[in-house]
């Protein structure tokens, strides 16, 4: 059965207070149409996990500029203006993550792993309410799994099976956070039929994707 759904019956998933991975790097490899949509229901109150909060006018970005996240966590904000004015008053919660930490904490939720221990962070404001472990006299940090109720991804193209392929750097978190949510929707520029795209071209396998859209 194809995981073909519409624009529409896919932000039908996303409720309000839900915790929500996007894909994407400075709106790159971002489920650009999904959000747009997503700003015409009245959800709000989400929790993000993102590699960062792009620009105001594109993709996750558009999300936090409208005000419907409550906390982010992410590792840069530099480029989206109304992150920094949002979080300066009050408004938003943001979580900083460094961006291999990031990566390596979403991989843990997928892989059902405990977490990772990393010396990224000691001495800083990284460290602050986090367990430190010393292993043959060395110190690291305790970095637990992130994982998300839905994962909203950007790829290239999805055959009917739900199998992606990423064009360029638009890879970047969408396959790692398809392991780590409890729904994965890919918005795709383009859908093939099965066998379409190469085995050694398969970047995320159908197992880990729920519903695919048309962009």
């Amino acid at each position: 059965m194809s995981k073909q759904i519409s624009l529409k019956e896919a932000v039908s998933h996303v409720r309000s207070g839900m915790t929500v991975m996007v894909g994407g790097f400075l709106g790159v490899g971002s489920p650009n149409s999904i959000v747009d949509v997503l700003l015409e229901t009245g959800v709000k109150d989400l929790v993000i996990i993102t590699s960062d909060t792009a620009f105001a006018h594109i993709g996750v970005g558009k999300l936090i500029a409208e005000r419907r996240a409550v906390r982010v966590i992410t590792s840069h904000i530099g480029t989206n203006t109304a992150t920094g004015e949002l979080y300066h008053a009050g408004e938003l919660e943001i979580c900083f993550v460094p961006q291999g930490t990031l990566i390596e904490r979403i991989r843990c939720a997928g892989a059902g792993l405990g977490g990772i221990l990393t010396p990224t962070g000691l001495g800083t404001v990284v460290q602050e309410g986090k367990q430190v472990i010393t292993v043959e006299g060395r110190d690291y940090l305790l970095e637990k799994p992130l994982s998300a109720d839905i994962a909203l991804l950007g790829a290239s193209i999805a055959d009917e099976d739900g199998n992606l392929y990423f064009k360029g750097n638009s890879r970047n978190f969408n396959s790692m956070m398809a392991t780590a949510a409890g729904l994965v929707i890919a918005q795709v520029d383009e859908i093939v039929k099965p066998g379409g795209i190469l085995p050694e071209n398969v970047h995320t396998q159908s197992i880990f994707v729920d519903y695919i859209v048309k962009a």
